[in-house]
């Protein structure tokens, strides 16, 4: 018999404002962006869809294992967590029995998974094993994923799963009735090949229409409409992630960000949610089977031209230090910290490590990463040397912070990583505009280089356009009045 563990108190809320200040070491032209992580299609976490899931999990209280909308599990044991996901990941890896256990209807009315029609979404990562077709053992049994029920020989209980065969080579999706039948339907078949901690994004959807999986966003198969379903002893019995009822049959990985919906998902919005959220594991650089993003090459070189990118900007240091050269090829964050301020901001400390010495690192930062990478908003927050501590005052509670290099491809005296993310200019394209005006010039000056029609722009009202005051090597906000000297046969004439 399993002991059922319960909880008499309310769960403990984490009421603080965290600053996801994800630090990455240098600039990568290459890299695969990503936006904010959402179960709510469209984006977003306040839910403002017409397709809120019916409940999800984060698995944030590894404590209490409620759910987001803080429904207490019925049972579990012998849980465990990692931080190899998007944050805290649910793990059931053992040789011991291990369940987690939820209602199917809460007392208040809700409900957590319909069986006839909905969709049910998760991340699941093979923890001990990969799959026998990539080299590994499988998890040496069928493991659940996600299942209501229980498969019976006679059909006398009622079954409905997502599992993995025992090679880890193919997933399914099975259901059985209670009608003694001794049968069960299996609607969704399809072989994959997974290795130990990479993260997959699955997504079945089904109704009295059709069944269709979805992995990594795309969809790989579709089945027959749905029929079978479990007997209402197996569905007050609830629902389990990662195991059977009994605690065997485990999936022996780790999940994260799981969500159910009463309504079939369309293939768009599967795809959306898939891309807004594979980011945030491939820049977990805990988990090396999936830490896409890598320190990039920061050879001081500065071509000649405009020292545009200079100056403290938003970041204050607060420790000098002359360490010696590293690398100049290798430049990172370290001793990263983030402390909440009593106005509602936050600071972040963090000192540079590598790089070479006198030569300065560009600091950005964004509040939501984009796809495409380089189409996110980013702020110049100024540079930084190696061995130096820098602080800086962050209002959003969601912060990225990124170092780009030196290294600047055309020589006017813009960064390429200030290029891409700050002025949005291809750093091997042109770098005027159509009048002859160097981009570098407009961001010199505290304008933003693509804005339209900046060069007919006169920001200072002194009659002077933005190109010409480039020409005439004035200031285009600051307004200094100007002469025109035109020579004469009698002397110098001035026209003002």
């Amino acid at each position: 018999m399993k002991t059922i563990i319960r909880r008499n108190s309310y769960p403990r809320q984490l009421n603080f404002v965290l600053a996801r200040a994800l630090i990455v070491a240098g600039f990568l032209f290459t890299l695969t962006p990503m936006a904010d992580a959402s179960i709510y299609p469209g984006g977003g976490t306040n839910g403002a869809s017409s397709y809120r899931p019916l409940d999800s999990w984060s698995f944030y209280d590894f404590t209490n294992w409620t759910s987001d909308t803080h429904h207490a599990p019925v049972s579990f044991t012998n849980l465990a967590y990692s931080n190899l996901g998007n944050g805290s990941s649910l793990v059931l890896d053992g040789t011991n029995p291990a369940w987690l256990q939820y209602k199917m209807y809460e007392t208040n009315g809700t409900t957590n998974l319909t069986v006839n029609a909905g969709t049910v979404m998760f991340w699941f990562a093979p923890g001990s094993w990969s799959s026998t077709n990539s080299g590994g053992t499988g998890p040496k049994e069928y493991g659940r994923l996600f299942e209501v029920g229980g498969y019976t020989a006679n059909s006398s209980f009622g079954w409905w799963s997502i599992y993995v065969d025992n090679m880890g080579s193919n997933i399914y999706f099975s259901a059985q009735t209670n009608n003694l039948s001794s049968t069960f339907t299996t609607y969704i078949s399809y072989p994959f090949s997974w290795t130990t901690n990479y993260f997959h994004h699955v997504a079945l959807t089904y109704s009295t229409t059709n069944t269709a999986l979805y992995l990594d966003g795309n969809q790989v198969t579709n089945g027959p409409p749905m029929t079978v379903y479990p007997g209402p002893n197996a569905l007050a019995n609830g629902l389990f992630i990662g195991s059977d009822s009994n605690g065997v049959y485990q999936a022996h990985g780790m999940f994260d960000s799981v969500a159910t919906y009463n309504v079939p998902l369309d293939a768009g919005t599967i795809q959306q949610m898939y891309n807004g959220q594979l980011r945030g594991f491939e820049i977990n650089p805990k988990n090396k089977a999936m830490f896409t993003l890598t320190n990039s090459v920061s050879t001081p070189s500065f071509n000649s031209g405009l020292d545009v990118i200079a100056g403290a900007g938003n970041l204050q240091c607060i420790t000098s230090n002359n360490c010696g050269n590293y690398s100049p090829y290798i430049v990172w964050f370290t001793n990263v910290t983030a402390k909440a301020q009593g106005n509602g901001t936050m600071n972040i400390t963090f000192t540079i490590k590598g790089g070479y010495t006198n030569y300065s690192y560009d600091i950005f930062a964004t509040g939501t990463l984009q796809d495409p990478f380089t189409n996110g908003i980013w702020v110049w927050l100024g540079q930084g040397q190696p061995c130096n501590t820098y602080v800086v005052n962050v209002t959003s509670p969601n912060a990225y912070l990124i170092m780009g290099t030196p290294y600047d491809t055309s020589g006017y005296g813009l960064t390429d990583a200030y290029e891409l993310l700050v002025a949005k200019i291809n750093p091997n394209g042109p770098q005027t505009d159509a009048y002859g005006v160097p981009y570098a010039w407009y961001a010199e000056n505290g304008m933003i280089p693509i804005t339209s029609g900046l060069a007919t722009l006169d920001p200072d009202g002194d009659g002077l356009l933005n190109y010409q005051e480039y020409l005439y090597g004035t200031r285009p906000n600051v307004s200094e009045g100007f002469s025109i000297w035109i020579g004469s046969a009698n002397g110098t004439t001035v026209i003002p």
